[in-house]
């Protein structure tokens, strides 16, 4: 087995997602344990946002002449596109932030995105050409998001679940923390919940 672990918090240490998906790794690990690992801090290492040279690279490939620096940036997708589909399992930790999820997780998502590699176009709509994978998302929010008036606003989870699903996956599981801004006793509350949730988030994405 192959896993990818992504962090996007902004956070460092302080970050409640980071704490999540570390702790999911521990569990496949301890589930899985020849399983090789490979990581990615899209904060300590960030991916630059796409642009048009950029996307040139899997858009429209060998459209116009790139320079060394756009040319490094299209060996850049190709090294990320390649990683992802060679992942069997794809771990992310992934706070809300303003109603949806960090820039630096979009930057990674969008060199993902690619034409012939990770879905194609057929005359019955879009199919996702991805693979059998399962993707795991620790969920962090600062508010109640879940359930109640607020949930209108959450384009974090249903942007992923739809993101991974255009690209054929379907095994997208959450452990999630919300009400981390509180107050001390609704946060710890809601951690422990949340890394209590673990073993069953990754034992039902694996059933069967």
């Amino acid at each position: 087995m192959k896993i990818l672990h992504l962090d996007s918090s902004i956070l460092g240490d302080a970050s409640a997602s980071r704490v999540l998906s570390a702790a999911v790794l521990e569990e496949l690990r301890i589930l899985h344990p020849a399983a090789q690992v490979s990581a990615l801090d899209l904060v300590a290492a960030p991916i630059a946002h796409l642009d048009g040279p950029i996307a040139a690279g899997f858009r429209q490939p060998g459209a116009s002449e790139a320079s060394p620096a756009v040319r490094a940036e299209h060996a850049l997708s190709e090294t990320l596109v390649s990683q992802f589909l060679d992942s069997d399992v794809i771990v992310l930790g992934v706070p809300m932030y303003n109603f949806s999820i960090p820039s630096q997780l979009k930057a990674w998502l969008d060199r993902l995105a690619q034409p012939g590699r990770t879905f194609r176009y057929t005359e019955n709509g879009p199919q996702g050409l991805s693979g059998d994978k399962a993707v795991i998302i620790a969920s962090t929010r600062g508010g109640m998001y879940s359930s109640g008036p607020a949930g209108v606003m959450d384009h974090q989870e249903a942007y992923l679940t739809a993101f991974f699903g255009f690209l054929g996956i379907k095994r997208v599981g959450f452990v999630r923390a919300e009400r981390l801004t509180k107050g001390a006793e609704l946060r710890s509350q809601s951690m422990r919940a949340a890394l209590d949730e673990i073993p069953s988030v990754v034992a039902g994405l694996f059933a069967n």
